[in-house]
């Protein structure tokens, strides 16, 4: 799943060398930070959280599959 979001938000910002994301798995949930440059967290978010919403949908489909809960969440310094 890292790899699946690595590749989705380094497909929308402009510095994608600045993307870092990892993966904090639990029993029975698995957590996602993504850290982005300052100027593209709001290209990850997208207008009314729309681009983010699409992620976690698609995160919550892949974890289905799995029995797990997969929450993502992006980190500003």
């Amino acid at each position: 799943m890292r790899a699946l979001v690595e590749q989705m938000v380094r497909a929308i910002v402009d510095h994608p060398e600045a993307v870092d994301v990892k993966e904090v798995a639990t029993e029975h949930t698995t957590i996602i930070e993504v850290r982005v440059a300052r100027e593209d967290v709001g290209k990850v978010i997208g207008r009314q959280g729309r681009n983010v919403q699409a992620m976690r949908t698609i995160l919550t489909a892949v974890g289905a599959k799995d029995n797990r809960k997969v929450t993502l969440e992006i980190i500003e310094d």
